[in-house]
Parts: structure tokens; sequence; C-alpha cells
């Protein structure tokens, strides 16, 4: 649905299913069935007469939202994913990414190689990182500190964010140099740094933030990068970790469900706070607290030791 655009094509009033076929150039029929099972989720609306009109959660999926996820939802669908489901058995038994028989060679390079699912990927992140950022800036006060660096920040959409409600504040987006390139940052507040993190040593900052970049990797990798952050980072240096948190008491929660598609798609998987605890304490960190937001991510403030 998303990526016929079915929720731009309806807008405030109810329509008619075969209207919105016509506009989505869909099977009339069809399209009716599929929205019929999505309204049952709560994902649009279906009256006795089969007029179709929006709910809180299919607005979402619209482009002009300002908190879309339609470009994530489509994320969901392209190939390299939707492989990656298909032999998700693989993962659980070796406990390696089901991506892995799709892609040897993971996902990062699969990318590169696919202009087209990379271009929605990114889209995706950024969109994800929008939805999520008001609730970050909500929580966390940046104005206390000189230069914040956005680790693996991608197109930069949060260091930009994190710029705007802290002017006083410099900014160093580190990512690798197409990365960078294709984000198209520029302002005199900003000093672009590129590199690998596995490989390249990281600027010099007050505060390290990594926004979903650790829930990407497994343990030794995850600690890789981490400990890269502790020997950049100065005596009295902030790292947040940005991330779904998995809560210690079961029960259904978003980030049980992302665990899954970390599992099958990366390898990597989100943690507990106990979990992420222990992670930083291997790697030269005292973890400080967890800070909830309103957006359902969380921050994890940790300081050197």
């Amino acid at each position: 649905m998303a990526d016929l655009g079915v929720a731009d094509a309806l807008g405030d009033e109810p329509q008619p299913a075969a209207t919105l076929a016509r506009a989505a150039a869909a099977h009339p029929q069809a399209l009716e069935r599929v929205l019929r099972l999505l309204a049952s989720r709560g994902v649009f609306a279906v009256d006795a007469a089969g007029a179709v009109s929006h709910t809180p959660a299919s607005r979402l999926l619209r482009g002009d939202h300002p908190q879309s996820l339609g470009p994530f939802v489509r994320m969901m669908g392209l190939p390299f994913i939707r492989g990656s489901s298909e032999h998700f058995a693989h993962a659980v038994r070796t406990g390696r990414p089901a991506a892995e028989v799709v892609a040897p060679a993971g996902m990062f390079p699969y990318l590169v190689e696919h202009p087209d699912e990379a271009h929605v990927f990114g889209e995706a992140m950024t969109a994800k990182g929008h939805a999520q950022i008001a609730g970050v800036l909500a929580a966390y006060d940046f104005a206390g500190f000189g230069v914040v660096g956005d680790i693996g920040g991608g197109r930069g959409h949060l260091i930009s964010a994190i710029l705007q409600r802290a002017p006083d504040t410099r900014g160093v987006p580190f990512d690798h140099p197409h990365v960078l390139g294709e984000a198209g940052l520029a302002s005199d507040l900003l000093a672009l740094v590129g590199g690998d993190f596995f490989a390249d040593a990281l600027p010099i900052c007050d505060v390290y933030v990594l926004m979903e970049v650790i829930h990407d990797w497994a343990d030794a990798e995850a600690a890789a990068i981490l400990r890269a952050v502790r020997a950049a980072a100065p005596p009295d240096a902030v790292l947040l970790l940005v991330e779904d948190i998995v809560p210690e008491v079961p029960g259904p929660h978003w980030a049980g469900m992302v665990d899954i598609v970390m599992l099958a798609v990366t390898g990597g998987l989100q943690r507990t706070a106990r979990e992420y605890d222990a992670l930083l304490a291997g790697c030269g960190f005292r973890m400080d607290r967890v800070i909830d937001t309103p957006t359902g991510i969380s921050i994890v403030e940790a300081r050197p030791v």
C-alpha cells in the first residue's frame, strides 16, 4: 500500500475503494480486499458501505505527514529485506543474519551495489529518524556542549536538528565519505569528517551521539565501535546511545519486533538496559542512566571511566 501511494490518494473525505484504485493503478476488488484486512488492524477504516477513510495509523503512510513512516514501510518490502525473512531459519540455526544467504558480503555492500534499494533505505532511515528526533530533543538538552559528534549519522538529520535547538553548538558528522556527500550538508557550524569507525580515528568531541548505530552490530563489532569512541573521547566527554531498549519484563513491545528484524537482516540486536550496561563497562564507559523519550526511543547516557 505504501508503494502504491494509497494513503496519499486518500484525503480527509471518505472515498470508495474503486476511486482509490484508479489513483493507485490497482485492481479495485483486490485493493478493497487488502484495505479490509488492514482496517481490521486499525490501518485505514472501511465502513459498511465500503467507503475508506483514514485512521491515525494510515495517516503515517502519507508522504506529507511530519512523522511519516511511509518510507520505512517501503523499506520493509525491499527484495533484500523480504529475502532475509524467507531464509529466517538460517538465522535461528546459526545465529548469523539470514541476509547473508541473499547477500554474502552483507547489507551495506549490497546497498552500494543496488542504488535504488539504497535510496529507499536512506529515505526510511531519515523518516524514522524524523519521527523520533523530536522526542530526543524534548528529553535531552544539548545546549551545554561545545562540539557534538554525530557518529554514523547518515544524512545528518539528527545533528541538523540539534544545531537548530542549540545554535551555539558546533556539529561534527562522521560517516563514510559517500554518505556525507549524498547528504549535502553545508553549514559553518558543521565540520564533516569522512571515515570508517572500524578503521579510522574518530574526532574529538564533547558529546558523541550514536543514533541506532550499535543495534546494527553483534557484541564484538559493537564493542569495537564503542572502543573507538573511548579512544577519541576526552575524560569529561558524554556518550549518548539512542536506541530502542528491550524491556526486562516479557510482553509485547516494538523493540522485541525490531530485535528479530536485526537478527534476520544485520546480525545486530536490540539490547536490554542491563546488556548495554555490561557492553559499555567492557569498553571503558560507565552507564549513568536511561532516558525515555516521548516518541518511544530511549537515550542511554554514559561517561568514560
